[in-house]
C-alpha cells in the first residue's frame, strides 16, 4: 500500500543531513516545504530582539520561527521503517522535545510516481 511519510523537522540545520539519509535509506523522490508551528509564531519562538511590530517579511526571514516540512510516497512498509529510523539516526528519538515530528497517511491514488523517459 502506498504511504505518504511527512516529517516536520525542528533544527534545520538536520535538513542535508535527513536529506542524505532519506535518500540513502531508498526514498526515490523527496518534497522539502518551509513550515512554521502555532506555537512559535504565538511566542514559544520569540526572542527578544524582535522588533515590536515586526513587518511579516521580517517574520518570514527569521530562521528560528521555521521548520522543513519533509514529505515523500513509498510503496513499501520496510522502506516506512527505514525512513523512521534514517530519521531517527539524524535527529535523535522524535518522543524527545524539539526534534520534530513523523507520521505517515494511506494513499489511495498516487500518479506520476513510476516515471520513465521516453
Amino acid at each position: 500500500m502506498l504511504q505518504l511519510v511527512m516529517m516536520v523537522l525542528n533544527d534545520v540545520s538536520q535538513l542535508d543531513a535527513l536529506l542524505d539519509a532519506w535518500s540513502d535509506a531508498g526514498a526515490k523522490g523527496i518534497t522539502v516545504l518551509h513550515s512554521t508551528g502555532m506555537e512559535r509564531l504565538r511566542g514559544g519562538g520569540s526572542r527578544d530582539d524582535t522588533p515590536l511590530f515586526p513587518s511579516l517579511r521580517n517574520l518570514l526571514e527569521r530562521d528560528d520561527l521555521h521548520h522543513r516540512t519533509l514529505f515523500t510516497v513509498v510503496d513499501d512498509d520496510a522502506l516506512v521503517d527505514r525512513l523512521i529510523a534514517a530519521a531517527q539516526a539524524v535527529v535523535g528519538d522524535l518522543n524527545q522535545a524539539n526534534t520534530g515530528i513523523l507520521f505517515t497517511i494511506p494513499v489511495g491514488r498516487a500518479i506520476g510516481l513510476d516515471r520513465r523517459d521516453p
